[in-house]
């Protein structure tokens, strides 16, 4: 069995094992980090043989941590690394160039209700076959609050100033917290890939693993860009944006970002009730404060910085250019009137 797992901002970690018995044998490390001294790597490969083919992640590292020398030295790699790509050999996981991508960047907006249902259907339409894995980047023309699958509606948005500033309320079919979203200001993108693609990974590993790409490509824009678990995207000079999964029974995972390019932080901080939580004791106004767009670090226009992620994508992973059919459409309209667009949907934790 092979399994691989690049570090997010690290290095390539691959192994080979053999099972026998429900026991792992012949299992062999290797990759492009560093290590010192070199006999660990026998030390790493003794402590793996002989463990249980149903050993989980922690007890994997566990056992590779425990036999490491006292002065060992671990760059670009970790122990913890070491039990996902095995987990991911055992799971015969997936890779990203075992697919053929498709890249959808279509010109033509849609509505944030629409936003939602196409996320649903395109998630189910990978998982059950029909369309090849695919990045999906959104274009939109109105203002919306996007609330988690598990938000309160009125703890998290004030009716009033939402109205007052033209923003509509829709509810996406993934957990996390509320975006706020107008037309220019804020880069969306979504990925609908087989699950086997984050096989062996937990879902804290599999947030960063989808998003290694983007922070490639804001890397190369001049953004010391990284990730800050569990779900955001973030800066020395402040937070960039935030992520949210939603595995599907189909065998799909839906991974979706939004990242800020110029937010209205006083406008936000009106329309979207911000928890005490997610506030520093400096008091509302701070929230304006929490998002670092993409304009003030990079001077570039947002459809620069899309073009560069997108140039990125596909020289890493390869991709298609593609678009959403008729047929997908159809689905999302009927998903609309069915779901997404009814106060039930909307309203489902009040």
């Amino acid at each position: 069995m092979h399994g691989e797992y690049k570090v997010p901002g690290g290095k390539l970690v691959v192994v080979d094992l053999d099972v026998v018995d429900n026991a792992i044998a012949d299992f062999r490390l290797a990759g492009d980090f560093f290590l010192e001294p070199d006999s660990a790597l026998g030390d790493i490969n003794a402590a793996v043989n002989g463990l249980s083919a149903d050993s989980d992640a922690v007890s994997i590292a566990a056992a590779v941590r425990g036999a490491l020398p006292a002065e060992a030295t671990l760059l670009g790699f970790s122990p913890e690394a070491v039990a996902v790509a095995i987990r991911r050999s055992l799971a015969r996981a997936s890779s990203w160039r075992d697919y053929e991508w498709q890249l959808i960047h279509s010109p033509r907006p849609v509505p944030p209700v629409m936003q939602m249902a196409l996320d649903e259907v395109l998630a189910i339409e990978v998982g059950e076959g029909r369309r090849s894995p695919t990045l999906r980047i959104w274009e939109w023309n109105e203002p919306a609050v996007v609330i988690g699958s598990f938000q309160s509606l009125k703890n998290e948005v004030d009716p009033v100033n939402a109205e007052k500033h033209g923003f509509t309320v829709v509810r996406r079919i993934s957990g996390g917290g509320a975006m706020f979203m107008e037309a220019g200001s804020v880069i969306t993108y979504s990925i609908y890939a087989p699950t086997d693609l984050v096989q062996g990974m937990t879902f804290a590993d599999s947030y960063a693993y989808l998003d290694e790409w983007v922070l490639t490509a804001l890397k190369s824009l001049g953004i010391d860009a990284y990730y800050q678990p569990l779900n955001d995207i973030t800066s020395p000079k402040g937070k960039i944006g935030g992520a949210a999964q939603k595995r599907l029974g189909s065998g799909a995972v839906l991974h979706h970002v939004t990242m800020s390019y110029d937010m209205d932080g006083e406008k936000m901080v009106q329309v979207l009730r911000i928890g005490r939580e997610k506030l520093s004791d400096k008091g509302i106004t701070s929230a304006a404060k929490r998002v670092d767009p993409l304009r003030s670090q990079t001077g570039l226009s947002r459809a620069e910085i899309i073009e560069r992620m997108k140039q990125t994508f596909t020289g890493l992973y390869g991709a298609v250019s593609g678009d959403v059919t008729e047929d997908e459409y159809a689905k999302a309209e009927a998903l609309v009137e069915s779901k997404f667009g009814t106060a039930d949907w909307i309203g489902r934790v009040p």
